[in-house]
């Protein structure tokens, strides 16, 4: 292990842009910056492309990608359950819908064709989403995205009629859009000079009323341009309609107010790092922080609920819901019509439990198991239907177990509506949950699975912020692309993630930040020391925040691995919170413009590449159209490797947002790049 050296910090002083001679390329289209990255691009595919196992690797991963054997996401509106299919003949995609029974019979109701809208209006169009007005959910307002960006436009389409001519319409903005009614929208997006936090998200929300200009929303509230975002929703569910806003100040914190009908505000009295959750007449509040109501102190990672118009008057007292445990976290909920469902990990494996709200003046919440899915290791509520019912789609999943589509009323064994095949074979299989020890002695467990080739090389890959939880899950391009060729995977469990509850997040946040490495470099070394594979033998991946734990596994643990992919990876930690939406992340990271430079910079992957040690081989994959992490971080990065002597790859897809990419060609090819580069230098 290497830490980095003294020449290499001394780059990590410069101020934003100061000495920094790739600046230029953070101009996103710029002609030079473009030209560079063409260049790069034709090296990387000629390198890779050729040869018969990169298309090998290719085909098969886009044969399950576009297979009609492939579980669709569902969510439910009313009684149709909606879904986005993409395959070969339908590359952007197909709105649709069907019912339960129709996903039985695989029979759908086509709303929209996105391939014929982007050829008929000249748009590469990229489906980000659509808000339903409730209750009939008959009107949308579909977010149209160019090229997959976070920034899409918002146009109003009805289910018999199409687009809405003359219908409400927001042009290209990283936009939030509400139903109020027929006829009113909440709406936050560029309003134009000053509308826009520090973070490029809207820190105004508005009314809007149809028929008149945009410039004519009525203001409800605004934030300062220091916050994240602020947003104003209506809660349609029949007999507890109300308007909300929420003013997010920072990733972490956010005041929730209840928007009056004279457009006054009520500000719930909770904690601000506090996940809040109004729903018919409860309020959910799960803890990050520890707190203490009305006399009684509740840990990090309790889920509280309390009526919410006792919490209005300030004489009330909640209750307790969940309470973690050291290997017991909540991870999500999900209410039905009558119930409230609870995902819960213990030590990274899936439980759900129901709870029954009291009824009357009774604070007792029976709790009782979801029948027949506790025996199994990984399952994911995928939607409900809390308008209407008490059903739940249910996905169980594992690393070579295919994924299935579970339907149940809660009460009931669920039925299996779809179950997909075994799209790889991995013979004399096995996956085992290990544990190494990190630099402060803390447990890190880790899941390994194993091929038939025990000495066949193994992919390591990690995320480790956000409170993000990484599980077990059917990933078949990995199955084909890696596992079935005879590699082996490992997904470590580091700390700065949620698979045990805050406190987990909280032990790498901020200045603690370097304790998410230290996990990664421990589980390498884990399997190092137990014979599992070898320094040239393991590979490490990871994307967005888990791309700069790849740009520090490079720069500081060079020693450890053979070979390093990352996806969108964030790497300049001087500029980031300049860059796009990075000052988003500031309760994350810290902020470079403060002291807190001193704890960065020491990490900070574009500022530690140095001559010396020897870094194994990197391949860096991002997109033009990334408008949240910014394309220039790997850019810079490239360079500078470059300029110190270093063999890196390089491949910008010009489409694809943050995801890198924006369908199943793009997908197939950007994986099958990741794993022809990993094969070439692992084995």
């Amino acid at each position: 292990m290497s830490a980095p050296t003294d020449d290499a910090r001394a780059h990590a002083g410069a101020g934003p842009g100061e000495d920094d001679p790739y600046l230029w390329l953070e101009e996103v289209t710029g002609d030079r910056a473009l030209a560079w990255v063409r260049e790069r691009n034709a090296e990387t595919v000629a390198d890779l492309v050729s040869g018969g196992r990169f298309a090998s690797i290719r085909d098969g991963i886009r044969e399950v990608l576009d297979s009609t054997d492939k579980l669709p996401g569902l969510h439910w509106r009313g009684e149709y359950l909606y879904n986005v299919w993409q395959d070969e003949a339908h590359p952007r995609g197909l709105w649709r819908r069907t019912t339960v029974d129709g996903v039985r019979a695989d029979a759908w109701e086509v709303l929209l064709d996105l391939d014929a809208l982007a050829a008929a209006e000249n748009e590469n169009w990229v489906w980000a989403g659509a808000e339903a007005l409730r209750p009939d959910n008959q009107r949308y307002l579909l977010h149209l995205s160019r090229g997959g960006a976070d920034a899409a436009v918002v146009r109003e389409f009805d289910l018999s009629d199409g687009f809405v001519s003359g219908g409400f319409h927001v042009p290209e903005a990283k936009t939030t859009a509400c139903w109020i009614d027929i006829d009113h929208v909440f709406l936050g997006t560029d309003f134009g000079r000053g509308s826009l936090t520090t973070s490029g998200y809207a820190r105004i929300a508005k009314r809007w009323t149809r028929g008149t200009p945009l410039s004519q929303a009525v203001t409800v509230f605004e934030g300062s341009p220091e916050d994240v975002r602020v947003v104003a929703v209506h809660d349609a569910t029949p007999g507890f309609e109300r308007d909300l806003v929420i003013r997010r100040t920072t990733f972490w914190d956010a005041q929730t107010y209840l928007l009056g009908t004279a457009d006054e505000l009520s500000l719930l009295e909770l904690p601000s790092d506090a996940t809040v959750d109004v729903h018919r007449e409860w309020v959910l509040v799960r803890l990050r922080t520890p707190w203490t109501a009305a006399g009684v102190a509740h840990r990090a990672g309790t889920l509280l609920a309390v009526r919410l118009a006792e919490l209005l008057t300030g004489d009330w007292k909640p209750t307790v819901l969940f309470e973690p445990a050291p290997d017991t976290t909540l991870q999500y909920w999900d209410w039905t019509r009558s119930h409230l469902v609870l995902g819960l990990l213990h030590n990274v494996h899936s439980e759900l439990i129901v709870l029954d709200p009291p009824h009357e003046e009774s604070d007792q919440w029976a709790r009782s198991p979801l029948p027949g899915v506790s025996e199994v290791d990984q399952t994911q509520v995928m939607d409900t239907n809390p308008d209407h019912t008490d059903e739940l789609l249910i996905t169980t999943t594992g690393f070579t177990t295919p994924s299935a589509l579970l339907h149940t009323t809660v009460r009931t064994r669920p039925e299996v509506l779809r179950q997909e095949p075994s799209f790889f074979d991995v013979p004399g299989h096995s996956v085992h949950q290990h544990w190494a020890t990190s630099a402060d002695g803390t447990a890190v467990p880790y899941f390994h699975v194993t091929g038939a080739n025990l000495d066949g090389p193994t992919l390591l890959e990690a995320y480790g912020g956000f409170e993000i939880c990484r599980t077990p899950t059917y990933d078949a391009a990995l199955g084909r692309g890696w596992l079935a060729r005879g590699g082996n995977y490992v997904l470590a469990n580091i700390r700065g993630g949620g698979e045990f509850g805050p406190d987990w997040h909280f032990a790498a946040l901020r200045e603690k930040r370097p304790r998410a490495f230290e996990d990664l470099a421990a589980v390498a070394q884990d399997l190092h020391g137990h014979g599992v594979t070898t320094p040239r033998r393991l590979g490490v991946t990871g994307g967005s925040n888990g791309g700069l734990l790849m740009g520090v596994m490079l720069t500081r643990y060079p020693s450890l691995f053979g070979a390093i992919v990352a996806t969108v990876p964030l790497l300049d930690m001087r500029r980031y919170h300049v860059l796009l939406a990075g000052a988003s992340w500031m309760a994350e990271y810290g902020d470079p413009d403060s002291d807190d430079w001193q704890f960065i910079a020491p990490y900070s992957p574009y500022h530690n590449v140095a001559a010396t040690p020897t870094y194994p081989p990197v391949l860096w994959i991002t997109s033009t159209r990334d408008d949240r992490v910014h394309p220039g971080h790997a850019r810079k990065m490239t360079a500078r490797l470059r300029e110190f002597g270093h063999q890196v790859a390089y491949y910008e897809n010009i489409e694809g947002g943050h995801s890198a990419a924006a369908d199943n060609a793009q997908r197939a090819f950007r994986r099958a790049l990741a794993f022809e580069f990993l094969w070439r230098h692992l084995s």
